[in-house]
């Protein structure tokens, strides 16, 4: 039973494909033809077309058909002792134009069956040739199409003026598998589907028990690997013509199946996602299997790429960070398919809202996201910088410098985004990165890595950020206390508790922080209301959204408050309340105070003024204090960080959101000229400031 192939969702889209019916499919083994499966075929077609699809038909079997029926006429018209004699083939052009003719008659005979109109176009490589031949045939497909016919194409073989053309290649296109190649880059399909006799391209011949079925094709394994057998039975290039025609037109950005003829309803399980035949598309590449390396080795790799990237200069590692930028626009449609696919895994899989909320990366992200690594490359450099410079003594020079951290691990759960935020300040901080994201996002995860990691030059390495997907756990991971430099977990306040708990390795992260709103007795309540609902409903489930609103208790029962509490309310917000407010409110009582709901929900509390606010928030809140502003403005990019690898709230090394200058630690260089200590007996001190000067 087939699946449904999820990185196959660009079929959705498809709205104009070019069907190339292969001569085994018209055709039965004995060179008779296949009515069945013909008629099988124009129903799909029918249907097809009934959907609103725009169908291209290029049909093969004209010569076989003329050929068995010109032996037909032989047969009849021959004396017995005429058949005795050798019997001489017929002239390839001869079947070609008898066989023209009765195909066409078939498949309108077929069509007129089903109440479809079809159309004949027989064309041959040297029409090709002529820009005008060209235009006037995109305006004739575009009429037929806009009729809802069925426009049926054909090489026109019996006057083809190719010395032999069954075995001379050359020309613009030489069968009808390079023509339906050249018709789907001609005609702009969305999709080419080539059917065959069998079920797909193998690895070997299909009749060997050995070989495999080839769900997608790429070059950079399959060109060399495959073993073709013999060419069609009654075609001229099999398999072989139909693998060169799938690679050029792929390769041009026109994706291609080539699937079986002779199963029923094949079209429209390709059109459905289903994973049938064998899928060439430009990008497939990007989808090679990730050889399974373990955590440790990863990490070593990630720490060497690092070390190369620091010695890169600071011009070379801003090109490399626009480079990613770039790369992610450029891939921003395949990068869409593959998050659509987990988001709807996610829903498939019953996950809470919330969370595929934050799965989903929303229209203008990716752009988003692009132009934040470009205010990054953009930013000073902020490797190597001198903090502080002293002369220790007369020719001893000592400064402190900043310097990268080393190997991060990044733990993430849901927000494919923030590895595209990461990366970037990994790369912008000479930082080796490690990144194990939710089984959730995978198929986004893996296709942003992929990105970011085919963009960064062969002189680091792609293997500065490594992406686990090994079986390697996080408890796994977070034992490489000696190969790993700081833990940033991101996501829920129970994963961060859990990291600091089970690891050696400094854990930069949140484990506690409500965003609280405090309404004062004296705040403008227009303001205070646009204020209140950004912070709540403007993306609920982001770690930034308030989840506690406190109101100063002479608020209680005036108009101000009760209009935004329905406010509130009207957008679609439900409300709890503390012990105060359940009761003077009538709301029902929150559970807890501390409590991260990342939903269209909050709490309401009643404080006596602002000191007890202030008091509650010392308790409950987090690392940033705003002043008439939406808690919503605390994020990396939009404190000019350019991105940001999370919000901490610990007290030591970085808090609030943490970007470049959080990844980095300091390292003290000392320049001198053979000066050595001798029980302090060998220089003078002098410990003088000499940051603001210049040095020679």
């Amino acid at each position: 039973m087939n699946g449904t192939d999820l990185s196959r969702g660009f079929f959705k889209d498809v709205k104009r494909l070019i069907i190339k019916v292969g001569t085994a499919v018209v055709t039965r083994t004995d060179g008779r033809l296949a009515l069945g499966r013909l008629g099988a075929l124009c129903e799909q077609i029918k249907d097809l077309n009934s959907l609103g699809y725009e169908v291209i038909v290029v049909t093969s079997g004209a010569v076989g058909l003329g050929r068995q029926r010109l032996k037909y006429r032989r047969l009849v018209n021959s004396s017995f002792a005429d058949l005795q004699k050798p019997q001489v083939d017929f002239d390839g052009k001869a079947c070609a134009a008898v066989g023209q003719n009765n195909l066409m008659a078939l498949y309108d005979t077929l069509f007129s069956q089903l109440d479809v109109t079809s159309a004949q176009l027989l064309v041959t490589d040297s029409d090709f040739r002529d820009k005008g031949f060209r235009k006037q045939l995109d305006e004739t497909v575009k009429s037929l199409l806009a009729l809802r016919v069925i426009p049926i194409f054909n090489e026109n073989d019996a006057v083809s003026t190719r010395r032999a053309p069954y075995e001379d290649s050359s020309g613009i296109f030489w069968d009808n598998d390079s023509l339906a190649a050249l018709l789907a880059l001609e005609l702009k399909a969305d999709l080419l589907v080539l059917l065959s006799d069998v079920e797909g391209l193998y690895s070997g011949p299909p009749s060997d028990p050995q070989s495999k079925l080839i769900h997608t094709y790429i070059k950079e394994i399959h060109q060399s690997e495959i073993t073709f057998g013999d060419k069609s039975r009654v075609g001229r290039g099999g398999m072989t013509a139909k693998v060169k025609a799938a690679v050029n037109a792929a390769y041009a950005g026109i994706p291609v199946v080539i699937t079986s003829g002779y199963a029923p309803e094949n079209i429209m399980k390709v059109l459905q996602g289903e994973r049938v035949g064998t899928l060439f598309h430009q990008d497939a590449h990007l989808w090679l299997p990730v050889k399974e390396v373990s955590g440790r080795e990863m990490a070593v790799a990630a720490r060497e790429s690092s070390r190369r990237l620091q010695a890169l200069s600071s011009q070379d590692r801003k090109k490399i960070l626009l480079g990613v930028a770039d790369a992610l626009e450029a891939n921003e449609k395949l990068i869409k398919i593959e998050n659509e696919a987990d988001v709807a895994a996610a829903q498939q899989a019953g996950l809470e809202k919330s969370l595929i909320s934050r799965l989903a990366l929303k229209p203008g992200k990716i752009e988003s996201l692009a132009n934040s690594i470009r205010v990054l490359a953009n930013m000073e450099d902020p490797i190597g910088r001198v903090l502080k410079r002293t002369e220790l003594a007369d020719g001893l020079l000592l400064e402190k410098t900043s310097s990268p951290l080393g190997v991060l691990l990044i733990v993430f759960e849901s927000r494919p985004d923030a590895l595209v935020q990461i990366a970037s300040l990994a790369i912008r901080s000479g930082n080796g990165l490690l990144l194990k994201g939710g089984k959730e996002a995978k198929r986004s995860n893996a296709i942003l890595h992929k990105v970011i990691t085919t963009a960064i030059p062969d002189t680091v390495g792609g293997r500065l950020i490594g992406l686990v997907t090994s079986r390697d756990e996080i408890p796994d991971l977070l034992k490489l206390d000696d190969v790993i430099d700081l833990v940033i977990p991101r996501g829920s306040n129970k994963l961060v508790s859990q990291i600091k708990s089970s690891t050696k390795i400094p854990v930069l992260g949140h484990a506690d922080g409500i965003c609280h709103v405090y309404v004062d007795k004296s705040a403008n309540m227009e303001m205070a209301k646009r204020v209140v609902l950004d912070a709540k409903i403007d993306y609920p489930a982001a770690c930034n959204a308030m989840e506690t609103l406190l109101v100063h208790q002479d608020l209680v029962q005036t108009a101000g408050l009760n209009e935004l509490i329905v406010d509130l309310r009207t957008e679609g917000v439900t409300l709890f309340g503390g012990q105060r407010a359940c009761k003077e409110l009538n709301l029902p009582e929150a559970h807890s105070l501390h409590h991260e709901y990342n939903s269209m929900a909050c709490t309401v509390e009643i404080v006596d003024d602002v000191h007890a606010a202030i008091n509650h928030i010392h308790q409950h809140g987090s690392a940033a204090v705003f002043h008439n502003a939406s808690t919503r403005f605390c994020d990396g990019a939009r404190f000019g960080l350019g991105a940001e690898v999370g919000i901490s709230t610990s007290r030591i090394h970085a808090r609030g959101p943490v970007g470049v200058e959080g990844l980095l630690t300091t390292k003290w260089i000392l320049r001198g000229s053979g000066q050595v200590v001798n029980g302090d007996k060998g220089v003078i001190y002098t410990h003088k400031d000499m940051t603001l000067q210049s040095v020679d």
